[in-house]
């Protein structure tokens, strides 16, 4: 009773710290969650920073000449592409940023360098760009008081520029002030008026300029406010790591004070019970132990009696043993004999099923000639038919013979009549057709003769025409032999006088084709072929330097490439090995028999595939392919198993892989999930309770409402821990 009442005071007790766990624990998720958000916030504006950041520095870029290709590559020449411009060191006072970019116009954008008249002897290489150099140097030694160089710290030369320009606080302070100023001095305005000796002006963004000193001030503003929520957020992060660390520490303690609970519950419970059993018990006590001491009489007297009977039967335990032995034998015997009656049953089989597909062809065969005899009977009826109609067509055909007998005579008479009359018309028309063809046959001579004239015109008008066209000919030849002399500085009259009466033409032609033979031998001469050499040399060299390059390069992958082959060839056949060996244990425990290997499809190992040979117990080695579903199922399941022993993965997740299995095959299946759990995680999707049987935690999906689905949670060793205190 004592136990029983202080174990209730630490129940109590215990049931006071869950509470206490339970309310750390929900302000942890409190904190998180006030933590995720503001992590998820700063964020946020993060990456919006992060955004307008980039806009404004490629902006920036593009305003200060950053983006111009022929600067940028002479500014690389010199090693100044790392030089900041004017514009992004140039610090300017609120208000004054329209002003100071209204009166550097153009210098924004300008190269700081030590010393830029140094490199005024390379400014002639820039083609196509623009560019301005400006000293860095913030020494200066002149009075900036009143002036726009007051308002800005910098580069001296910068300040130089704006240290003749006065400041104004408006429009009409500058005018004022307009006559007072000296021919090299002038006045601006905050908002940008600029008023001087003969001149005013003012910018309101047309330039790519305006604006830049403001967006580097943001620039600035936006790269400090970046660094400083990149900082909010590690801190942030590391403080919510923390958080959850502590939530998750707080869920496990308030989890092992809930176990502790439920310890305690379930020992008051057996305490109670024990209490009560024990009162019981006390109670029968005294009455037991009289019945006990006439039991201990009786069992006194059995003892002897039951020795006796121990020794005999001893000995039948002896002859019991020795005919187990005998019939161990006969019942191995008995399952070999089993095992050749399977196969022969399972030949009988594929011979009865090979029987019946030949019946069945015979089958489809015979309908098919019943078909052919319906067709054939179907033919002849309508042949049969025919067969009558033509006789009646025929019977009609005779009497009408018979008939037309009679006025045959008649029209005998009137047929040689019609004929003698034919006769006539005929020859006729044979006269007619020989006065036709002598009419054709004079016709055709006429015609003869009329072509025979028309080609000899022609013939005469192509004479005419080749004439006209060598008279032509001769003319521009004539008109530009002509100009060719007197283009020479001959006088044609002068070359006529002194060319000698008795000249050949003919020989004057065929000099002037030697010569004209001997000027194409000599060939165009190149006069830049000396350079043209040299530079095709000195390509030459280089093309030699690369090739050798490449070559090198080659010789090189190749060897890369013939190890990679040779270590790849080494691993898949080690990998090979293995997975073969592995699917050769594994699957006769999931079949509780049988035999499976791997075969290679090809002989080369980098691109040969690989087959799964079978053989469940009773059948013959197939291919996997002729399996049934079951047993295509767990062969795979056997060489996923025996990869994943080969290189292990954090978790495996198998979907319904026991659906096509029936109870035998489940427990063999889920007897091996479970050996393999202890270096695989499993995740299966079930609905099979054989294999529920083997999870140690169940996660299922209800729907207690209609159209609302929930997801439950079973952890098998709690229930079972709580359906034991029950």
């Amino acid at each position: 009773d004592s136990d029983h009442g202080t174990l209730r005071v630490t129940l109590e007790r215990s049931a006071g710290e869950v509470d206490q766990r339970r309310a750390l624990f929900e302000q942890n998720v409190e904190r998180e969650s006030a933590l995720q958000q503001t992590l998820s916030s700063e964020r946020s504006e993060l990456e919006q920073a992060r955004g307008r950041l980039a806009s404004l520095e490629a902006l920036q870029q593009g305003a200060l000449g950053e983006s111009g290709e022929a600067a940028r590559q002479w500014l690389d020449k010199l090693g100044l592409s790392t030089a900041r411009r004017l514009g992004e060191v140039l610090r300017v006072d609120a208000g004054w940023e329209a002003a100071v970019e209204t009166v550097l116009d153009g210098w924004l954008e300008a190269v700081l360098v030590p010393v830029p008249e140094q490199l005024a002897g390379e400014l002639g290489e820039l083609r196509d760009a623009d560019l301005g150099l400006l000293a860095q140097n913030t020494d200066a030694t002149f009075d900036a008081t009143g002036t726009l160089a007051a308002h800005t710290t910098g580069p001296a030369a910068a300040r130089a520029l704006l240290s003749k320009v006065r400041t104004a606080a408006n429009l009409a302070e500058a005018r004022s002030l307009l006559g007072q100023l000296s021919p090299d001095e002038s006045v601006i305005c905050p908002s940008g008026e600029w008023l001087g000796h003969g001149f005013a002006r003012v910018q309101r963004g047309s330039d790519a300029q305006v604006g830049v000193l403001a967006r580097e001030r943001e620039i600035e503003f936006l790269r400090e406010r970046v660094a400083k929520l990149n900082e909010n957020v590690d801190t942030n992060t590391t403080q919510l790591e923390h958080a959850r660390g502590a939530r998750v520490e707080a869920e496990r303690e308030r989890d092992e004070r809930q176990r502790e609970l439920y310890e305690q519950q379930r020992r008051l419970a057996d305490l109670g019970g024990q209490l009560q059993h024990r009162r019981g018990q006390h109670d029968a006590a005294g009455e037991r132990l009289t019945r006990i001491g006439q039991e201990i009489t009786a069992l006194v007297e059995q003892l002897d009696g039951s020795r006796s009977q121990i020794s005999e039967a001893r000995g039948r335990l002896d002859v019991a043993v020795e005919r187990m032995g005998e019939l161990e034998q006969t019942r191995q015997r008995l399952d070999s004999e089993r095992r050749q009656l399977l196969e022969a049953r399972e030949e009988a089989r594929m011979s009865a099923r090979e029987a019946r597909e030949r019946a069945h062809e015979l089958a489809l065969a015979i309908e098919a000639k019943r078909s052919a005899l319906a067709s054939l009977g179907q033919a002849l009826q309508r042949m049969q038919v025919q067969i009558a109609q033509l006789a009646t067509r025929r019977d009609e055909i005779v009497a009408q013979l018979e008939a037309g007998r009679d006025p045959v005579g008649a029209l005998d008479g009137e047929r040689q009549t019609y004929l003698n009359q034919r006769l006539l018309v005929d020859k006729r028309m044979i006269e007619a057709r020989k006065a036709l063809e002598e009419r054709d046959a004079a016709l055709r001579e006429l015609e003869h003769e009329r072509q025979r004239h028309e080609h000899n015109l022609g013939e005469q008008r192509d004479q005419i025409s080749e004439l006209r066209l060598a008279e032509q000919e001769n003319r521009l030849r004539a008109q530009a032999l002509s100009k060719a002399i007197s283009d020479a500085g001959f006088a044609i009259d002068e070359v006529l006088a002194a060319l000698p009466e008795a000249g050949d033409a003919a020989q004057w032609q065929a000099t002037l084709d030697d010569l004209g033979h001997k000027i194409a031998r000599l060939e165009p001469v190149n006069l830049a072929a000396i350079q043209e050499y040299e530079e095709q040399s000195q390509r030459k060299t280089y093309l030699d330097a690369q090739l050798a390059d490449l070559t090198t390069a080659l010789e090189t992958l190749e060897g890369a490439i013939r190890k990679i082959d040779k270590e790849t060839r080494q691993r898949f056949r080690d990998t090979f090995d293995q997975v073969n060996a592995g699917i050769q244990e594994l699957f006769p425990r999931l079949f509780g028999g049988g035999q499976a290997f791997l075969e290679l499809t090809g002989d080369d190992l980098l691109s040969t595939g690989v087959a799964i040979m079978a053989r469940p117990p009773g059948k013959r080695i197939s291919s996997i392919s002729l399996l049934s579903g079951g047993e295509k199922a767990l062969t795979a399941v056997a060489l996923v198993f025996a990869i994943f022993r080969l290189n292990p993965a954090p978790f495996c997740l198998l979907d319904e892989v026991d659906a096509p299995l029936d109870e035998a095959n489940v427990g063999r299946f889920s007897s091996l999930v479970r050996d393999m759990s202890e270096r695989v995680q499993f995740v299966f999707v079930t609905h099979n309770k054989g294999t529920m049987d083997a999870a140690s935690q169940l996660c299922g999906v209800t729907m207690r409402e209609p159209g609302v689905s929930r997801l439950v949670q079973v952890d098998l060793e709690e229930a079972a821990k709580l359906a034991g205190v029950a």
